[in-house]
This record gives structure tokens, sequence and C-alpha cells, in this order.
């Protein structure tokens, strides 16, 4: 069994509602039959009849729960607690009414803050800034946390790297400004996330071109304040830095290069020192070595939101489903 289909066998288990807002995207409606179809999730879909009816011809989503946001009896609760959660900024009834209206996934926050859904995947026809940005908003981190980030979890095929050839790969999608305190929070919650999804004891390498004062430079400087960040705030995981990718690896390289570490060589979680080296390395190799890369995964929010690529097809759709349903379930407890 890969990958995915243990992630879906285990949303299975426990069954979380799942919001799609992109109403006017023909994939929503296949992924949404498929899902259904599997029994991975309870979908709510998102959409005017008209919009329904549109993009979703010739699609079997009986089994989804249709809101339109102009009739849902539930709608002018939301819309107040759109106003009280944002009343700071100045947010008033005819302003949240507006957004909410033409903005789906504002709609689809709201369901989750309300406590009518357990989490919302968007992206196939929105960046990932207006999937974020309502999240963010309505959701919040979680306590402690500051910022969110974005993971794939990478399947590569016959490797003898990793966890038998899974890795977490962050961030590659969401931070483009990089500090020693960012990268030391987004390597505990991709352990965090390394252990919820994959079951093993995440092993945490922060990336370098330097390994152990190897080199000398300020961005080295600040991988190595963020292993020692880190390992002070997350003491319960192994992690360790600054590594070369081949020293995180390789275990012949490690021994040469960092013979004291108990990452290096056995690296299965990799944080990489910038959102580029990040979306450059998991492009790599997902083209290169043919793997499976599934996300991007959003942590560090107080309940689970996940972006998509704007070229996904359905079956990435019931993929990220599927494992905002597992986000669910850990949130739930």
């Amino acid at each position: 069994m890969g990958f995915i289909d243990e992630i879906k066998a285990k949303a299975k288990q426990d069954k979380k509602t799942i919001v799609l807002p992109e109403s006017m995207d023909v994939r929503t409606y296949d992924a949404a039959e498929k899902i259904i179809k599997e029994g991975i999730a309870n979908i709510v879909i998102i959409g005017t009849k008209e919009e329904i009816e549109k993009y979703g011809k010739g699609y079997d989503i009986s089994g989804a729960t249709i809101i339109d946001p102009a009739t849902h009896e539930k709608t002018e609760e939301y819309i107040n607690l759109f106003v009280e959660l944002r009343k700071n900024k100045g947010m008033t009834y005819d302003e949240a009414k507006k957004i909410m209206f033409s903005d789906y996934m504002y709609y689809a926050c709201l369901m989750c803050k309300a406590g009518d859904a357990d989490g919302a995947v968007s992206g196939a026809c929105h960046s990932t800034g207006n999937t974020i940005r309502p999240a963010l908003q309505l959701l919040k981190t979680k306590p402690g946390i500051s910022s969110t980030s974005g993971f794939f979890i990478v399947e590569v095929p016959n490797c003898e790297f990793g966890e038998k050839g899974l890795f977490v790969f962050a961030d590659c999608a969401v931070n483009t400004d990089f500090t020693a305190e960012k990268i030391a929070e987004i390597a505990g919650l991709s352990a965090e996330s390394f252990k919820q999804f994959i079951g093993a004891d995440p092993k945490v390498a922060l990336l370098s071109f330097s390994t152990m004062g190897s080199a000398k430079h300020d961005n080295v400087t600040m991988v190595q304040e963020a292993t020692k960040l880190a390992k002070e705030k997350f003491p319960q995981f192994d992690i360790d830095g600054e590594l070369q990718l081949d020293a995180a690896l390789v275990e012949e390289v490690a021994k040469l290069k960092a013979p004291e570490s108990k990452v290096a060589g056995h690296a299965n979680t990799l944080v990489f020192p910038c959102l580029e080296a990040g979306n450059i390395g998991y492009k790599l190799v997902q083209r290169l070595a043919k793997a499976n890369a599934y996300g991007p995964v959003l942590q560090g929010l107080s309940m689970p939101v996940n972006d998509l690529s704007r070229g996904c097809f359905a079956d990435d759709i019931v993929g990220v489903v599927a494992l905002t349903a597992v986000q669910a379930q850990e949130s739930s407890k």
C-alpha cells in the first residue's frame, strides 16, 4: 500500500467534514465524486445553484452538502462572527457580507471557526495567498506559533534514504523572508507533521551549503542559530544542522563531515534555508526521481486549511482532502 492509500485509509476511520469552496471549477466536482465514493470525508461545496449546475454537470455529488451563501440558514451567524473576529480592523456587517459572497474561502473558514466543518481545501483556481489569507485572518495560528508554513510529503520510489523513501520537505510554498527564529519554528512543526503523517521518528536536518562550520557566511550563521533555537524549543525531536544535503542523507558522507550527529546520514525531514531552495528542491526530486509530492500542506494553523497547485488534477485534490482530514483528526484530539 502506497503512502496516500494509507492516508486515505486513516481518513476513513474517523470521517471529517471538509469544505471545497471552489464551485467554479470542474475539478472540484470530479474530486468530490471520488471522495464520496471512497468514503474519505464528508464534503461541503459552497456555491450558487447556477454555479453547481454549470460546473458540476455530469458528476454524481449527491452525497455532498451544497451550501449557497445567499440562502443558507447560518449565513447571518457567519456574517456576525466575521464582524466580531475582525472588529479591531474596522470590519462592518455590509463589508463582511460582501467579502463572504464574493470569496467563498472566507465562508469556508467561518464554517470551520463556527464548528460546522473540520477543514478546508482551496487553490485549484486561486493563489496561495488567497487561500492562506482568510485562514490567517479568521482561524489564526496555533498558540505559541508565529506563522504558518508549507511542506510537501515526498515519496521517492526505490529509495534507500529517508523513511523508506518518504520525506518531509519544508518550507517549499509559503514564507519568503526567513529568519533563524522562523527556520527553527518550521523545523519543529515539520517534525510534528512527519510524526503525524508518516508515523516514524523524525530526524530533522537544517540544510545549508555548509556542514558544521565548513563555510563562513551570514546565511550559514542564520542556520546555525536556527539549529540552536530549534533544539531548545523542541527537545523531544532529533534536530541538527547546519548540514549539506549529502551529509544529511548519506551515512558515508556523514561519518566524514558530521560524525557526532544523530541526524546526519539518517535525515528524513529536510528544512531548507530559503523558499527558493525548498521550492526548487522538491520539484527537482519530483521530476528527476519521478517522486510523488503531496502538498503543499500547511502547518501551524489552529485548524487545517490546505492549498492546491493551480495545475492540480482531481486526484491531487482527493489526496489533499485526505491529508486535511487526517490533520483534522489530530486537531480534534
